[in-house]
């Protein structure tokens, strides 16, 4: 089109000019209002849930944006909050004296540098081993997100703290040393965003923008040969549209659709920001499309899947106690920070609601002289407390760990051992609880069966996802049981395996693939299995989404056709995602998928109606050129153009279904039903054409003009055929509707008032008392045109439906989603058993040699 301007500047046709900038301003200002109105969207949704920071300055403790913080500034990190950025530790909340002694220990560690160089033959041996004893930690911090380490570790003074990791005990001042951007994660997360991906849904459409620019040019080869032999000039006459150079114009004005690239984009764009009202943040717009052609779902169980709210089950109590001392004792060993209270802790809690006498017991006065949290070591929980003067210790952990404090008999034991063992077979988390009354025995009380239930609609959605073409492969870290129980309540399915399998199961090749792609799900899953799965899911050919909520989940969201950061995601895995969720379970994620296969029926309908324009107007001019040496001229051409753009914008807010199977772009259906819906319309315009010839005038009543009659046919038939292309399943939307009538009311004052019709068209053989010298159409001519018109419509779509209706038209193009290499996946998987092995020899020359990995390393050891 920008080529189109220059050619028609050069050409000093200022009408054409003027109408072609025009075009290319309206669609550069349509894309970028919409997509600025999506960004909007988001950007205010993300405001909404920006991470906060407790920052001292001026003396005072405030509240602000965490990207707010620069480095240099206190901050006061405490349980239960997410370190806002990284920051070193200074000294505990409490105790800020310990300021001094923080600073001496930056002086210390500056000076050993210069300790070392005034004494390079020292040793390690030299050094005091308790130089690095420092006392008493801080903090502790989750960092799993990190560095997937499932305890917390204790954060010493002058340690550094990770920005997005969340603080599970202490309060500490901390010096931030790098904002968000700049620290450890915001880097990892800015690698993972640097990869370049071109993506599907551009790849699809500059193959086709490429297909028309190609046929626009074979075209224009064609007219001009059509030119040559008539003997037309390359400029001349100046004011006709007769000459070659006319010629190339028209077929570029017409021939690559400049609103393709503006509507689909304004598509998505209105798609992203509905779906920001239902909490998800589409990142990248072209995520969209791939979410809509996803057949494979590898979800997480927590939060997803489950209700991410662990309930106690009926309590195994041992024999001769009372369970409502045992729930008593279990609430005593729990933490009462309600700020940042344990899961375990919260649900112990709360489930003493069912327990009206336990409630009554805790009611007694009960003071805790001291709580020991959940020490990995032991694997208990401690609390010391008293009542009435009377000195309690109060334990729930591990079954077995909490067994071994106690000396019970061996019945009870034996029983006691035979109960968690079958809570564990039913995918329960079990919790034993023991007390110590002063310093009699410790007695064993009973155990605490805990669940994660499935959320209310999980089951319900699976099977709605299932109908939709869409596997769901459940991806846990939790105990193999545990998986396979809830598999069991959501019915997906018990193939669930455990994720060593795909490493050091004795699996590989082909039959490693089969097992991913016939999976239920995989559990005590690491993020580099997640990685692996998606990969091999991709080469069978699937498309998969992956949810994740980790930064070592980034790799796989990338990884993904469309990564999804889950509710609760860190930084890195929102940056490394296409989508973010805002809120938890399934149904939002099905939810997404239908919306983005209604984008996509909207867009595909759109193409077909795009590609159907421009070979209809190819088809006809080009004939008309080189049968009977006439064109539209080339002013109503720009208009047909500007008038196409105009209708169908609206097409971003149509009403669409969405399809019942993962969808794709079969680019091979979608150019056949296009070339012949564009061969109907030219044959179309033909007629209208041909019926002028006859010596009555053909359609032609009372007066009219050859130019706008072909004007108007050409208008009214292009305008409607999108009401063919987006199917019946749904009425079109009233913006649609307007839209396109508002176009064609323009159109019908164009032909009736002869508005740039140039010239009167003198037809052959002649007939004079049918054609207007004023350019103008009779009221009469027009109603038979929107009468013709619309017979065009109706026969194109009884045949568009039949095409649609015709099996192997319907699945020509269609991947097989299920496709398997089976020599190339040996091949590799041989490959991945082969290392290089470096020697040196006897004269200190370097030799490799390729080998077997040792199979210590094949065992994953």
């Amino acid at each position: 089109m920008e080529f189109a301007a220059i050619l028609a500047a050069g050409l000093r046709d200022w009408v054409d000019f003027g109408v072609i900038i025009g075009i290319l301003m309206l669609n550069a200002t349509v894309g970028w209002y919409q997509e600025k109105q999506a960004a909007d969207v988001v950007a205010s949704l993300k405001g909404d849930i920006a991470m906060k920071a407790l920052v001292v300055r001026d003396g005072l403790e405030r509240e602000i944006k965490a990207r707010e913080l620069v480095p240099g500034d206190i901050i006061i990190v405490e349980e239960g909050e997410v370190i806002p950025g990284e920051a070193r530790l200074i000294c505990a909340y409490d105790n800020p004296g310990a300021f001094v002694e923080y600073q001496n220990m930056q002086q210390r560690q500056m000076d050993i540098p210069s300790e070392k160089e005034s004494n390079s033959q020292g040793s390690d041996e030299d050094q005091d081993p308790d130089e690095d004893q420092r006392g008493i930690a801080l903090v502790a911090c989750d960092q799993s997100s990190i560095t997937g380490e499932s305890l917390a570790v204790d954060k010493y003074m002058g340690d550094t703290i990770y920005y997005t990791t969340g603080c599970k005990r202490g309060k500490a001042f901390a010096v931030v040393t790098a904002s968000a951007k700049m620290s450890f994660v915001g880097r990892t997360a800015a690698m993972v965003q640097d990869a370049k991906d071109q993506g599907h849904f551009n790849a699809v459409m500059n193959a086709i923008g490429t297909t028309l620019l190609v046929l626009v040019v074979a075209w224009i080869l064609i007219a001009w040969m059509g030119g040559f032999f008539r003997h037309l000039s390359i400029a001349t006459p100046e004011k006709s549209s007769e000459n070659l150079l006319h010629y190339a114009l028209i077929l570029f004005i017409i021939g690559v659709p400049v609103g393709l690239p503006v509507v689909t984009t304004a598509t998505l764009a209105v798609g992203a920001a509905y779906l920001a009202k239902q909490k998800a943040i589409v990142q990248k717009l072209t995520a969209i499309e791939s979410l809509a052609g996803v057949d494979i779902l590898c979800s997480d169980k927590t939060g997803t899947l489950t209700a991410n709210r662990l309930s106690i089950r009926e309590p195994y109590v041992t024999e001769g106690h009372d369970v409502n001392w045992m729930m008593a004792v279990a609430a005593l060993a729990s933490s009462h920070n309600l700020k940042s209270l344990d899961p375990i802790d919260k649900v112990t809690v709360l489930t003493l609601k069912r327990y009206p006498k336990a409630r009554q017991i805790l009611q007694k006065g009960w003071k805790t002289e001291k709580f020991i949290p959940f020490d990995p070591v032991s694997k208990r929980i401690t609390s010391i407390c008293s009542c009435e003067g009377v000195r309690y210790t109060c334990v729930k952990g591990a079954p077995k760990a909490t067994l071994t404090l106690t000396e019970s008999p061996p019945e009870v034991a034996e029983i006691f051992k035979q109960k968690s063992a079958e809570f564990a077979r039913r995918g329960f988390r079990s919790l034993g609880v023991a007390v110590q009354k002063d310093d009699e025995p410790w007695t064993l009380l009973g155990i605490l069966p805990m669940f994660d239930p499935p959320r209310e609609d999980t089951a319900q959605t699976i099977a709605e996802a299932q109908q939709l073409g869409l596997n769901v492969k459940m991806l846990t870290g939790d105990a193999i049981a545990i998986a396979k129980e809830t598999c069991k309540m959501l019915s997906l399915g018990t193939k669930v395996y455990n994720s060593q399998r795909l490493i050091s199961g004795g699996l590989s090749g082909v039959m490693q693939h089969d097992l991913v792609e016939r999976a239920d799900g995989f559990a005590e899953v690491f993020p580099e299995h997640k990685y692996q799965v998606v990969e091999m899911l991709q080469q069978r050919g699937h498309l998969t989404a992956m949810t994740g909520d980790g930064v070592n989940d980034a790799p796989s969201l990338k990884k993904a056709d469309c990564g999804i950061a889950v509710e609760g995601a860190s930084a890195a895995a929102q940056t490394a995602a296409d989508i973010v969720f805002l809120e938890p379970g399934l149904s939002t994620i099905v939810d997404a998928i239908k919306v983005a296969r209604q984008i996509f029926q909207r867009m595909k309908a759109y193409v077909q109606y795009r590609i159907a324009l421009c070979l209809h107007l190819e088809i006809y001019l080009v004939t008309s050129m080189v049968i009977i040496n006439e064109t539209i001229d080339s002013q109503l051409v720009v208009f047909l153009a500007l008038f196409a753009d105009l209708a169908t914008v609206a097409v971003a807010y149509d009403n669409a279904h969405y399809d019942v199977r993962p969808v794709e772009w079969q680019l091979p259906k979608v150019w056949f039903i296009s070339v012949v819906l564009g061969i109907l319309l030219a044959l179309g315009t033909w007629v209208i054409r041909g019926s002028m010839f006859l010596p009555n005038g053909g359609i032609i009543e009372n007066f009219g003009s050859v130019q706008e009659v072909l004007f108007l046919e050409v208008a009214l038939t292009e305008n409607w055929l999108i009401f063919v292309t987006r199917g019946g399943k749904t009425w079109p939307s009233w913006q649609l509707v307007g839209a396109i009538f508002g176009v064609d009311v323009i159109a019908t004052l164009f032909c009736l008032f002869g508005w740039l019709s140039g010239t009167p068209v003198v037809d052959n053989p002649v007939d004079t008392a049918v054609q207007s010298t004023s350019g103008g159409t009779s009221i009469v001519t027009v109603v038979v045109i929107w009468a013709y018109a619309i017979g065009v419509t109706i026969v194109i779509a009884l045949v568009y439906f039949v095409l649609n209706k015709i099996s192997w038209i319907d699945n020509l193009g269609r991947q097989t989603r299920s496709r398997s290499d089976t020599q190339m996946e040996n091949v590799i998987a041989h490959l991945s058993k082969l290392a290089i092995e470096h020697e040196r020899d006897m004269a200190g020359n370097d030799m490799y040699h390729i080998t077997t990995r040792a199979a210590e390393e094949d065992e994953g050891e």
